[in-house]
């Protein structure tokens, strides 16, 4: 491939990430030049971001230190560019998880202000929005820009990728494990960076969201009968604070590596692809495969660009509707139909000049256009598990009704119906995982299957800006009732909160299937970077699911997802519990909070969620990141194998279940609420058993349901970066056992 095209083709990416972060900017700058509203709106908007800060500050103290660490033992042992890379991915995702999480500090009492002022949905609309599209645009924008960094600096200028060469990948030797590397374990570095920062930020924010808001919830409205975000719970500033913590800046740092993770699983699997197949320069040829690398960044810029348009529909037209819902899907949509036409046109641009011969040889059955069938394929695939999502949890349709009308015989029917409607709706997305997968590696293979996962994701600025609307709304609300405003306007932000909830399945959908195809993509080229014991006849790989290791491997792996999410929800419960005694405590104590003659110490309630989360959130984290690389080293790689296999299998239903099952609970609640159950209202016993069936379910769908996305994905870019090593250092080879397997 001439250098000329490839360095064209670097630009327009970088003015992608350019024009991305320079939007964000521009609508920070005009979100925050809003007014704020009266002086208690102001007090009360300032002690939750008090205690947003405050927490974002002491996680990443402790993140560093652990990403220092991590990043030394990469270097020594891996590669020394491999920890570069880690550092600035972990840059990159901390960056725009505390970008997101300070402009929704900043949006949501303006955001109040606009629906006291206006009266009109329309008009907050577009503030709550603005703010959301901050979040959204710094996500893909630092993502891309740490891509494009590292596959320049180390890619050319570093001397790993030589385009003018029969084999443009060069390897590189590790001096102190004297093993060879090449970019993909530099680009696995970067990715690693994402991970940990998500996992990380989801965990402490997840942990600390959920037990502020099972303390507000099971004292305020079970026992003392109080409104949500009513001022005189002292739970309340904390549990305002938990959505900015957990539901922005977690919500970005997780969508962040997911949008990494598919990204560099598609590339990372052209690289090995090419570097481990039998004759690949005269099979595939290095121009073939420098397309195959670039081509996910590039379709990933295009969709930034999509994005900056699909964003600015709603932001740049002069009247907003009523309908919040319409224009939020407009704007989605817009997205993603300029991303589809821009992908069409660079995937028939980039591989048109390839022979019928190549373009077979490297899998891509159906011609130019293979890749972005695949791409399209995956957007489909997530719009689907979405739209099954909102089915299973919208009190619209009939899952979620029967739940609520359950309440009316008590917690323990709530709490077993939600159970059964979450475990049912495991089985379409299923389906329809399978015959994506299925479609996309019967015309593009394993790198068809990576196109679909980064399809899904390639307009992900849009889908997190209307995700992280939803917490600056539900914020927005919280503002309002602690301010003693009007009841028309807690209506509005109460409006766009609900539609919030129910745009965010579909990205849910998005998250679910882009964790699985893209592990399946990050798996396939661990089996190739394994080396011989994975590959047969030199170019296929196989991974016996019967031999000895891999099915233990396996049967532990499925385990695994299951012991990290009881961790999850134990660290909740424990938080949860201190809180529930302090607000008890308080009321006790002071009976003049409720009558509303004196205010509630919430700086203490901020406190007990603080080291509540920060405490918790460590063990489980170490040990996700822990577990591949110590079985790697005592039982080498084909445990590993297994372990991959099992704990992917059973954390994509695991995360389904959790997620539906804890979203139908919260719908129920609200459907009584909305009064859709007869004889049952606010304060009823029917309500209470609703509230008990949202309280299990919080750190279901808030904490451990999106965690275990990353998790997978954690799991196998961790595989990934160190089987190198392992594959030929592990304990099983050092006594002259590893042949026991076969």
């Amino acid at each position: 491939m001439d250098p000329k095209y490839l360095n064209i083709l670097t630009v327009i990416v970088m003015f992608a990430a350019v024009l991305g972060l320079g939007y964000a900017a521009l609508n920070f700058y005009l979100t925050k030049k809003l007014k704020e509203g009266n002086e208690r709106m102001q007090h009360i908007a300032a002690k939750i971001r008090e205690g947003a800060n405050a927490f974002i500050f002491y996680e990443y103290k402790i993140v560093a230190i652990i990403a220092a660490c991590v990043a030394v033992v990469l270097a020594l042992f891996i590669a020394w560019e491999a920890g570069i890379a880690f550092l600035i991915g972990a840059v990159m995702s901390a960056t725009a998880g505390f970008i997101g999480m300070k402009i929704a500090t900043y949006a949501n009492v303006r955001v109040t202000n606009a629906a006291n002022e206006s009266r009109n949905i329309g008009k907050t609309l577009k503030v709550a929005f603005r703010g959301g599209s901050v979040m959204g645009l710094c996500v893909a924008g630092f993502a891309l820009l740490g891509v494009v960094i590292v596959y320049c600096c180390f890619g050319w200028a570093g001397g790993m990728i030589d385009v003018q060469a029969a084999n443009p990948i060069i390897e590189h030797i590790n001096p102190i494990t004297k093993q060879s590397y090449n970019l993909s374990i530099v680009l696995s570095g970067y990715a690693l960076g994402c991970s940990i920062i998500a996992l990380f930020n989801r965990v402490g924010g997840g942990i600390y969201t959920k037990a502020a808001d099972m303390g507000a919830d099971l004292v305020g409205k079970t026992e003392a009968h109080i409104p949500e975000d009513d001022p005189r719970n002292p739970a309340t500033i904390a549990d305002n604070v938990g959505d900015n913590v957990g539901d922005v800046a977690g919500l970005g740092a997780d969508l962040l590596e997911s949008y990494v993770g598919a990204i560099m699983a598609t590339v990372i699997l052209a690289l090995e692809l090419f570097a481990n197949t039998v004759n690949a320069s005269a099979l595939i040829g290095a121009s073939m495969m420098l397309k195959m690398v670039l081509f996910p960044i590039l379709f990933a810029g295009i969709g930034l660009i999509g994005c900056v348009i699909g964003i600015s529909y709603p932001l740049l037209k002069p009247k907003l509707s009523d309908n919040p819902h319409m224009e939020l899907n407009l704007a989605t949509w817009i997205s993603a139909g300029v991303t589809l036409v821009g992908g069409l046109l660079l995937s028939l641009f980039l591989f048109k000049g390839e022979s019928a011969e190549i373009l077979k040889n490297a899998k891509l059955q159906i011609g130019p256009v293979t890749p972005w069938v695949a791409a399209a394929i995956g957007i489909c695939a997530g719009i689907a598990i979405g739209i099954i999502s909102e089915y299973y949890t919208s009190y619209d349709y009939k899952p979620t009704k029967g739940i609520a009308q359950a309440s009316k015989e008590g917690p323990a029917l709530t709490i077993t119906q939600g159970m059964a409607t979450g475990m049912i709706s495991t089985m379409l997305p299923v389906v329809i995982l399978g015959v994506a997968i299925f479609l996309c590696f019967g015309i593009g293979g394993m790198y068809g299957v990576g196109c679909g996962a980064m399809g899904m994701l390639s307009f992900v600025a849009a889908t997190v800006s209307v995700d992280t609307y939803g917490p600056i709304s539900d914020n927005a609300g919280g503002i309002a009732e602690m301010s003693m405003l009007d009841e028309d306007v807690r209506a509005i932000t109460d409006k766009l909160d609900s539609v919030g909830n129910t745009t965010a399945a579909i990205g849910k959908g998005f998250a679910i299937g882009s964790a699985a195809l893209a592990t399946m993509s990050m798996m396939s080229s661990y089996l190739y970077a394994a080396g011989e014991e994975f590959l047969q006849n030199g170019a296929n790989l196989l991974l016996n699911i019967v031999r000895g290791d891999i099915i233990v491997g396996a049967i532990v792996g499925a385990a695994i997802p299951f012991l990290f999410s009881g961790m999850l929800i134990n660290a909740v419960a424990k938080a949860a519990r201190k809180m529930v005694d302090e607000v008890r405590r308080q009321f006790h104590d002071n009976p003049k909070i409720l009558t509303g003659e004196e205010d509630p110490d919430s700086k203490q309630c901020i406190t007990i969620s603080s080291q509540g989360a920060l405490r918790q959130m460590i063990v489980p984290s170490v040990v996700a990141i822990a577990i591949p690389v110590v079985c790697g080293f005592v039982f080498g790689a084909g445990f590993v194998g297994g372990i991959l296999i099992g704990a992917t299998l059973s954390a994509i239903m695991l995360a389904i279940y959790t997620g539906n099952a804890g979203g139908a609970w919260d719908n129920a609640k609200k459907y009584i609420e909305a009064g859709g159950v007869e004889g049952a209202k606010k304060g009823s016993p029917a309500h209470d058993a609703a509230i008990v069936g949202d309280t299990v379910g919080d750190p279901l769908k808030d904490t451990v349901g999106p965690s275990l996305d990353i998790l997978i994905k954690i799991m196998s870019t961790i595989s990934l970066v160190c089987v190198v090593v392992f594959s030929n250092f592990n304990l099983l080879k050092l006594i002259g056992l590893n042949g026991i397997f076969g």
